[in-house]
């Protein structure tokens, strides 16, 4: 399995399920898989069977399709680099505008 694709799994099952307010064995014990199942799994060291996942998910009452999205930027960047980010977008878009503009004229 691609090391990005793992990450990208556990951090979201981590994610999600602290948004719902449980911890590791909280979420062990509604998905009937052991604890320490799923710290290996948030920590990237083993990969879950198929049962598992559709364990996982039930429990957390969401789609398995959402395990494997991209990590929301919210999550994965401090506020800083956000404010930079979306600074530098919107420069590189007026410039893009301003070209598609002039090109018309």
């Amino acid at each position: 399995m691609s090391n990005e694709i793992q990450k990208r799994l556990a951090e979201n099952i981590k994610q999600i399920r602290k948004n719902k307010k449980l911890t590791q064995f909280e979420l062990a014990e509604k998905a009937d898989i052991s604890e320490a199942m799923v710290k290996s799994i948030e920590t990237c060291h083993s990969w879950p069977s198929e049962k598992t996942l559709f364990q996982i998910s039930s429990a957390l009452e969401t789609d398995i399709y959402h395990f494997f999205m991209p990590i929301p930027l919210s999550l994965s960047m401090n506020v800083a680099l956000q404010a930079e980010l979306k600074d530098t977008i919107k420069e590189k878009y007026c410039i893009f505008l301003k070209e598609v503009l002039e090109e018309l004229e």
